[in-house]
């Protein structure tokens, strides 16, 4: 079709060009009338039923994956948590090697850091846990005593004292019920075991693996702006972890402090485990501080006869956030991690659903990651230096 295209072409400039012509040209222009007239080209357009077999294609490839991401939640979990914590300590870790530390003792050095840290501190709130687990008994009938009051006010609950002594809440059954959790925390205890030996195994071999990973992952592109691309890539996404969590990590330990001095000032028990429980559930924004909030104000309104002191160590609690999360936190970050607050908690609720509580910690993580990546990608759309060729 194309030599007949170039035959017409070639016959049409002949015939206007030139008045006598040759005998070639005359079998040109002979050779040209007798080939088939050419088809006209149609471009095909996809209509309504082709669109949407092709969203419905991958909207099934959608739930295939994250349906195969729930079901391997038992290798998921430990290999991201691995990986998310191995780029935090990347910058550490680069560190380390050009002060002239081998990669493999960087590796050992950095992941067994982390494990005497979860160590030390799984020791530290053994004493305080014990203590909550002998105690958990006397302590549910006393939060029921001391909850009864403010539970009768409210009419529409329809909760009375009887509500207690008999049925599916009763006292009993609550502590029958919390038997089984217990039991089914002890169940779980292997495959939490199995969870925690993968995450170290992964971590130690991810670091000791972090360049040749990072090389084989730059190499997988052909072409020079693909290569760029990646490598800003995996430098966002190292940059932004690292320093958002060691910037949330320093202000979070203060506000675990603080809290550590709330709960010893309020009369509450266990400073130290309110204060830790105040550290880790900063890292899940909205939830966290809700759950702490209600925690700490159900524990005050238990210790203390009146309800104006029950409530003031969880009104000095949030009060610390707040001011942390939207006054400190913004001014030591800047704009450079904004993310809009509805999709973080989107991300919460997705994850949280997927994985538990591992899944709602790294929420944030993984938001940042896509971020970063979104970021890079599109990154045409900003001023950027000029790149060497």
């Amino acid at each position: 079709m194309g030599i007949a295209n170039g035959i017409r072409k070639k016959a049409s400039k002949i015939a206007m060009g030139e008045r006598h012509v040759s005998a070639w040209a005359e079998k040109l222009t002979q050779a040209t009338e007798e080939l088939p007239p050419q088809a006209p080209v149609r471009r095909l357009e996809k209509d309504g039923l082709d669109i949407s077999m092709a969203w419905a294609v991958i909207g099934i490839f959608g739930v295939l994956a994250f349906s195969a991401i729930y079901m391997m939640s038992l290798i998921l979990i430990p290999v991201t948590l691995a990986v998310v914590v191995g780029m935090i300590l990347g910058l550490l870790a680069e560190k380390l090697s050009k002060l002239g530390v081998p990669r493999i003792t960087n590796a050992v050095i950095l992941s067994t850091s982390v494990a005497l840290v979860i160590a030390l501190v799984a020791n530290s709130l053994s004493g305080p846990v014990a203590t909550l687990v002998n105690e958990g008994p006397a302590f549910v009938e006393k939060t029921f005593s001391r909850l009864m009051p403010y539970l009768e006010r409210i009419k529409w609950l329809h909760i009375t004292p009887e509500t207690f002594q008999s049925g599916p809440m009763s006292t009993d059954k609550l502590l029958e019920n919390t038997g089984n959790v217990l039991h089914l925390v002890s169940a779980n205890l292997t495959p939490a075991l199995v969870q925690a030996l993968i995450f170290f195994a992964a971590l130690l071999l991810f670091l000791a693996g972090r360049i040749t990973l990072r090389k084989s992952i730059i190499m997988v592109f052909r072409s020079r702006s693909q290569r760029l691309a990646a490598i800003r890539v995996i430098n966002g996404v190292e940059q932004v972890l690292g320093f958002y969590f060691a910037t949330a990590s320093l202000i979070y330990a203060c506000l675990g402090i603080t809290m550590m001095i709330i709960a010893y000032v309020g009369g509450l028990s266990a400073p130290v485990l309110w204060g830790f429980f105040a550290f880790l559930s900063s890292f899940v924004p909205y939830l966290g501080i809700t759950m702490m909030t209600l925690a700490v104000a159900i524990a005050g309104i238990i210790t203390h006869d009146s309800l104006v002191f029950g409530l003031v160590p969880a009104a000095a609690f949030f009060i610390v956030h707040l001011v942390m999360e939207n006054l400190i936190f913004p001014a030591v970050m800047g704009k450079r991690l904004e993310i809009n607050p509805f999709v973080v908690f989107l991300a919460i609720l997705f994850w949280t659903w997927m994985w538990g509580a591992v899944g709602a910690m790294l929420a944030l993580p993984l938001s940042l990651i896509v971020m970063t990546i979104i970021d890079e990608l599109f990154i045409e759309e900003r001023l950027q230096p000029q790149l060497p060729k």
